[in-house]
C-alpha cells in the first residue's frame, strides 16, 4: 500500500507515557503544541475543599515517573472515527501501567501496540502491557490489542565498552510470551499501514554520511555476541494532519534523526514535516560528533515545524538543537507531555 493514500487527519495527539526526563514547570514557546503534564492534571484531579475562598488541589503526587526509557500514545482522529495506537512501551510495565494510571489512560482505547525495535528500553514492558491491555478490551467487548512487532528478534542487546565489557539490556521478551499475554501479533518488516491512520516504515534507508549507526553495539543471538551497529529492525511510525504536515515519531533514531525525517518526507511525497518527536541518539563520547552535522541538516534540509528531542538525545545535543530551533520550534519530550496537533 502506497502511504500517501492515507487520508490526512483532524487532528493528531501525541502523548509521552515514558522518557528520561520529567519537566512540568519550563515555559512553553508560543507557536510549540505542547501541554505540560501539571497544567492537565490541575484541571483533571479532584480538588480539595477551598481556602479562604481559594479554590485548592494537590497535583504533585500524580506526576508521571521518568526512568531510561521511550513511549508514547498516538491518538488520530478524522471526523467522528477515533484510533490510538501505542509506540513501544519502555523498560517496566510496572512504570508504563502507573505512568498511563497517573494520565488518565483509557487502556481499552489502544487498538494495536506497536514495536520500533527490539531494545528492552523499549520493549521491556511488552507482555505484562499488552496484558493489561487486552484484559481491559475484552471487559468492554472489544476484540484483543494487534501487537506489531519486527520479525527479527535477537535475545538480548548492549553496547561493547573500550574496555572489552559488554553492558547488556535485559533480555527481549519472545514471541510466545506477547502471544500468551493475548495480543494479535503480526510481523512486518516492510512499510505498511496500521489501525488505517497510522504508517510504520520499513527498513530505514541509510542516506546521510554521518549517521553511520550505533557504535559500540552488539547483538546476542542463541549465545554468541556479534556486532551489529545498523539495528536494521529499527522502524518509525509517522502520521499526517491536513494543513499541518507529517509527524514522526523515531524513539531511538540509530539509523539516524535525520535519515528517519528523509524516509518520511520520501513516504509522503515531499509533505512538510510537522514534529519530529523521540530519541535523537546523539548522547555518548562516540555518537555527540555527529551533533552538529544533524542539527544543520535537520535546520536546512528536514526544516520541521518542532523538534521534541527526548529519551537518548542527550544534554549536548538538546542544548545545540534549542540553541538553533528556539525560541518557536523547540519542544522537548517530556514524560507526561501532550503534543496536540490541530487541522488548519
Amino acid at each position: 500500500m502506497n502511504p500517501v493514500e492515507i487520508a490526512a487527519l483532524d487532528a493528531l495527539d501525541l502523548l509521552v507515557v515514558v522518557d528520561n526526563e520529567s519537566d512540568t514547570l519550563s515555559s512553553v514557546d508560543k507557536g510549540v503544541p505542547q501541554l505540560p503534564e501539571l497544567g492537565r492534571l490541575v484541571a483533571r484531579v479532584p480538588h480539595l475543599a477551598p481556602k479562604d475562598g481559594h479554590d485548592c488541589v494537590e497535583p504533585w503526587g500524580h506526576l508521571c515517573l521518568a526512568c531510561h526509557g521511550f513511549s508514547a500514545l498516538v491518538t488520530g482522529r478524522r471526523g467522528s472515527e477515533e484510533r490510538s495506537v501505542l509506540f513501544d512501551v519502555g523498560p517496566s510495565a510496572e512504570v508504563w501501567l502507573e505512568n498511563a494510571r497517573r494520565l488518565g489512560v483509557r487502556l481499552a482505547s489502544i487498538e494495536a501496540v506497536c514495536l520500533s525495535h527490539w531494545h528492552a528500553d523499549h520493549s521491556g514492558g511488552l507482555p505484562e502491557v499488552v496484558a493489561a491491555i487486552t484484559r481491559s478490551r475484552l471487559d468492554e467487548g472489544l476484540p484483543p490489542p494487534i501487537v506489531d512487532l519486527h520479525p527479527d528478534r535477537p535475545d538480548q542487546r548492549g553496547t561493547m565498552t573500550p574496555a572489552g565489557t559488554l553492558v547488556l539490556l535485559n533480555p527481549e521478551p519472545t514471541f510466545e510470551a506477547i502471544e500468551s499475554a493475548g495480543g494479535r501479533v503480526t510481523k512486518h518488516a516492510e512499510a505498511h499501514v496500521l489501525a488505517g491512520f497510522f504508517f510504520v516504515s520499513g527498513e530505514i534507508e541509510r542516506v546521510t554520511s554521518y549517521e553511520a549507526g550505533f557504535v559500540g553495539h552488539h547483538t546476542v543471538r542463541d549465545g554468541h555476541t556479534v556486532p551489529d551497529p545498523l539495528i536494521l529492525d529499527e522502524r518509525f511510525l509517522a502520521a499526517r494532519v491536513r494543513g499541518r504536515g507529517v509527524s514522526v515519531l523515531s524513539p531511538c533514531s540509530h539509523a539516524g534523526v535525520v535519515n528517519a525525517a528523509l524516509g518520511a518526507l520520501g513516504a509522503f511525497g515531499g509533505e512538510p514535516i510537522d514534529v519530529i518527536l523521540g530519541g535523537y541518539h546523539l548522547a555518548g563520547e562516540g555518537m555527540e560528533p555527529r551533533i552538529e552535522p544533524t542539527v544543520h541538516d535537520l535546520a536546512n534540509r528536514v526544516r520541521p515545524r518542532v523538534v521534541a528531542p527526548g529519551h537518548c538525545t542527550g544534554w549536548r545535543a538538546k542544548a545545540a538543537l534549542a540553541h538553533t530551533f528556539a525560541p518557536g520550534n523547540y519542544g522537548p519530550s517530556v514524560v507526561g507531555s501532550l503534543y496536540a496537533l490541530r487541522a488548519t
